[in-house]
């Protein structure tokens, strides 16, 4: 599955806790429903080739927006040990700041 990634992206966090700021080595995607799935804290998680996610996680979860600018370049890495396709899960190098936009 290709992701394409910009500066323009909308970035996504999931996770089960009410948070304010992402810490340093945090989890973001720009593919909306691959972070409401993490959001649930799933132990198993996979796609097929459509985009289709099935996961076993059960806790409610929180959907969050990266409420500032990223670069690209300076503020994320590709997750280094990350079984997903190119461009779908890069770690934080900064805080960043969050905004709630689900409960799920």
């Amino acid at each position: 599955m290709k992701i394409d990634i910009s500066e323009k992206s909308v970035w996504y966090h999931g996770s089960n806790k009410m948070l304010d700021i992402l810490r340093p080595g945090s989890t973001i995607t720009t593919w909306r429903y691959l972070a409401e799935a993490f959001s649930h804290k799933p132990t198993l998680l996979s796609y097929d080739d459509d985009g289709k996610i099935m996961h076993n996680g059960r806790q409610k979860g929180y959907l969050y927006v990266i409420d500032e600018s990223v670069d690209i370049k300076k503020d994320i890495y590709e997750h280094p040990s990350s079984t997903m396709d190119k461009n779908a899960e890069f770690l934080t190098k900064r805080p960043l700041k969050l905004k709630l936009i689900a409960e799920l």
